[in-house]
């Protein structure tokens, strides 16, 4: 599979994601890959550290510019434990755990992230503003509420099927309640 190609799907989708959700500086975006469904494999079967470096860099790249940080969530071997820059687990006060990734624990996308942040570590928990799941890899559970689907232009990068969410303020009140206007709800 052609490198570029995937970076520049990659790229394509998460500019398309961050216009949608309208995530600001400083919020949290999480991401969920699996590189195996990327080369068009079962997830967990084919994994390659080189398609989790190409997406994460380009990813990481792009949202350090805008002032947003990353969480990227590891698989069921860790329990979707996820690296985030230390920095941001200790201003978020986050539960902090000890694990290392692996290719076949955590995956291609966390050590990637080990490699490219600053100053990784592993928390159990995160509560993102808005995320991108590549390869199906159930995200949904470090989405803050109200999940809100996101459904970009681009609906593969390699062989994976890709999703989004964003994140609304709850609709409170009754049947007298007035919202403010509210641009993801309305899409």
């Amino acid at each position: 599979m052609d490198m570029e190609i995937i970076r520049q799907e990659t790229l394509t989708v998460l500019e398309e994601v961050l216009e949608l959700s309208q995530i600001q500086k400083g919020q949290l975006f999480v991401l969920g890959l699996s590189s195996s469904e990327v080369l068009g494999g079962s997830i967990g079967k084919r994994s390659s550290l080189e398609v989790g470096q190409v997406i994460v860099k380009t990813i990481l790249d792009t949202l350090t510019e805008k002032g947003i940080y990353l969480a990227v969530q590891g698989c069921e071997h860790l329990n979707r434990a996820l690296v985030v820059e230390r920095e941001f687990a200790l201003a978020k006060d986050l539960e902090m755990v000890n694990v290392l990734p692996s290719l076949h624990a955590g995956g291609s996308g966390q050590l990637a992230a080990f490699e490219y942040m600053t100053d990784p570590i592993e928390v159990e928990f995160v509560t993102a503003y808005a995320g991108l799941d590549i390869g199906d890899t159930s995200i949904g559970m470090h989405v803050k509420h109200v999940q809100v689907p996101l459904r970009p232009t681009l609906r593969q990068i390699g062989q994976a099927h890709v999703t989004a969410l964003a994140s609304r303020p709850k609709l409170i009140g009754g049947a007298r309640a007035l919202y403010q206007e509210d641009s993801i709800r309305k899409r």
